[in-house]
């Protein structure tokens, strides 16, 4: 008995040699959540394949994306008859290999999909901390104008300024981030509205801390799980928004090769080349499915409500 009140008397952080346990670190327990989920290691190792793919498009190309050949053009995939061994999937109407596009493809569908997301993600978090925190007319007015951005389609507001400006990788970036940021702004300032009446807020009020650094110290770090999950799902959207454009002619424009492009070549090759339009759509889809797999995971592992349960 004396040695199991011995043990119980160690403590919870102390081993039985009396050394104390060592805990992971917050890499290693997220590792280990990670590994735990089946469905955000599956996105994990997806949006991974996919960043290795676009990142080193060079040297997994055969061929180079933008070169024709006509002599072998809409040829199927090299395991079907008529296949070349050196077109693993085929060409496409012009004679461009269809595995060299699809890899170069991966790389504009990252850079559109990140990229827009910081563009519109600054300017929502930036919105939302200024309306939250300072509220009255400043709240009043950011409100009322993504009252205004709400009321209006983005996929019209996007088509109309890319009509104008004309089409992109530049623009398409800046034209997305611009019309996305209400979700940001919205969900951003009803954290800081319940952040900024918690106690250490009106501590650091109270001991005279000015408003910015209240709001880059205190606020803005508690509400950073929350914009995080917010941007991992925006990204996906994003990759689909930028298919989209480019499929209309508005997004991506040749010689860069975007899988949205590679579609809308090959939607009239449909029934009888459908490996045109086939691989570009998985990409797509595949691409989408990892990023949302992973933005669920995230949304479980950074909301403090699951980790309550933990």
């Amino acid at each position: 008995m004396a040695g199991i009140h011995d043990v119980q008397a160690l403590g919870p952080d102390l081993d039985l040699n009396g050394q104390k346990k060592t805990q992971p670190s917050g890499i290693g327990r997220i590792w280990k959540q990670l590994l735990r989920s089946k469905t955000g290691t599956v996105g994990a190792v997806i949006i991974l394949l996919v960043s290795l793919t676009a990142l080193f498009a060079p040297l997994l190309a055969t061929h180079n994306p933008a070169d024709i050949d006509p002599l072998n053009r809409l040829k199927p995939p090299m395991w079907l008859a008529g296949g070349l061994p050196e077109h693993w999937l085929g060409t496409d109407n012009l004679g461009r290999d269809m595995w060299s596009r699809i890899v170069y493809g991966a790389r504009v569908s990252l850079i559109v999909g990140v990229g827009a997301v910081l563009v519109s993600g600054t300017i929502g978090a930036i919105l939302g901390l200024l309306a939250g925190f300072y509220g009255r007319w400043v709240d009043a007015t950011i409100m009322r104008v993504a009252d205004a951005f709400l009321a209006i389609p983005a996929i019209l507001l996007m088509l109309v300024v890319l009509a104008v400006v004309g089409p992109g990788m530049t623009t398409l970036i800046f034209v997305i981030g611009v019309t996305n940021w209400v979700s940001y702004t919205r969900v951003v300032r009803g954290e800081v509205l319940s952040i900024k009446e918690r106690d250490f807020v009106k501590a650091a009020k109270a001991i005279g801390s000015k408003n910015s650094r209240i709001l880059l110290k205190h606020i803005l770090p508690n509400v950073l799980s929350s914009f995080i999950v917010i941007s991992g799902m925006n990204v996906a959207t994003t990759i689909i928004m930028e298919a989209s454009l480019s499929f209309l002619g508005l997004g991506i424009t040749p010689p860069a090769v975007s899988w949205g492009g590679m579609l809308s070549d090959g939607r009239q090759y449909v029934a009888t080349s459908w490996w045109v339009a086939t691989f570009p759509g998985l990409a797509i889809t595949i691409t989408v499915l990892g990023v949302i797999f992973l933005g669920d995971w995230l949304r479980d592992v950074l909301d403090p409500h699951m980790k309550a349960k933990e």
